[in-house]
Parts: C-alpha cells; structure tokens; sequence
C-alpha cells in the first residue's frame, strides 16, 4: 500500500463546487475515497530535474484533473475545486482525539498513481491552508472538458485536445476565509 510519508506535506484534494459549498456548511471536509495527491517519490522520480514547486504544481494539477472527473461523475457545476492541506502527517499521537484534523495518516499509493495518497478521516475546514478553483468565464471550456474526459482516458485524441484545453487554464488561489462570500456568489443566479 505504500509507506507513510515524513513529518509534513502539502496535500492537494480534489472536490467541486457543491462538496465546497458542504464544506462551508459543515466545517468538515471527507476527501472522497480518502484520496489526495502530494509530491511523492514517484512524482519525485518522473520529473527528476524539477524543483519543490514545479513538484507541487504537478500535484496540483493532478488533483484539478480528478477534480474534473469528480464534475463528470455527479454533473456538478462546471468548475474545478482543489483544497490545500499541510498535513501533519504519520501515525497519529497516542491518546489524540480522533477527530483531531492536525494529525492525519497520509500514505503512498504508487499502485494507483505517480502522485496519489491515502488520508485517515475528515478534514477540518481550519487545517485547509488554501482553495484553488476555476475563475472567470471558463464554464464552457470545463463543461466540455468534463464531458470528454472518461473518451481521453480512453485513448480519444479529440477527446484529449478538449481536456486539454481545460488543463490549459490555471486554478485561481483563494485564503479559506475568502470562500464563504465566493461561494455565496457563485450560488448567486
């Protein structure tokens, strides 16, 4: 299943739009299947030459992409949603609460992904140190790229050129403390 990651990290969980705006509500965020990305030794071993931030826009970007499979899944709106989380990771504290979202078990999953990782539980809304979602008018551009997404997995070059077109654009980064009033207007008609 992987081994467990050093003392901290930063992990990328994709979402979308209606799971941001439960988050909101909740204060709980569950990363659906318990999966994340982060900069892991197979990501480290495909891009050799890269640096700390180049291997963390590569995670990013990961996560914007299953972000887009997760809008293709339920039909959500169409923007791209990723929450970032510093992770205290490994084995939690001996006689922590569980529901302690500071200390989170965040392992490798280099059978499923060069960049995936597994997370224990729900997390906390004030352990997300950043949002990153679509911005502007870039709806159609995600739309049609969530419609063409499972085609590309399979091999449609077409297919790929439309998810390509949404990889194209960079996720704009917003403070959590900014969401609450951002999601009221994008629930706004």
């Amino acid at each position: 299943m992987g081994q467990t990651i050093g003392a901290g990290m930063r992990v990328y969980l994709p979402a979308t739009l209606p799971m941001l705006r439960e988050t909101v509500s909740s204060g709980t965020f569950c990363p659906v299947h318990g999966f994340g990305f982060a900069v892991t030794a197979d990501l480290q071993a495909e891009y050799v030459s890269a640096d700390s931030e180049d291997l963390e826009y590569v995670a990013m970007h990961d996560a914007a992409l299953a972000s887009l499979r997760l809008i293709a899944t339920d039909a959500a709106d169409p923007v791209r949603v990723v929450l970032a989380i510093d992770a205290v990771v490994g084995p939690a504290a001996e006689g922590a609460a569980a529901e302690d979202a500071a200390q989170l078990v965040v392992v490798e999953r280099g059978d499923l992904d060069r960049a995936v990782v597994s997370i224990t539980g729900p997390v906390a809304w004030d352990a997300i140190a950043a949002v990153h979602l679509d911005g502007g008018d870039v709806a159609t551009i995600i739309r049609a790229a969530a419609d063409a997404v499972a085609a590309a997995d399979l091999g449609d070059m077409d297919a790929a050129l439309i998810v390509g077109d949404a990889e194209d654009i960079d996720l704009g980064w917003y403070a959590p403390s900014e969401i609450g009033y951002l999601v009221t207007e994008l629930s706004s008609p």
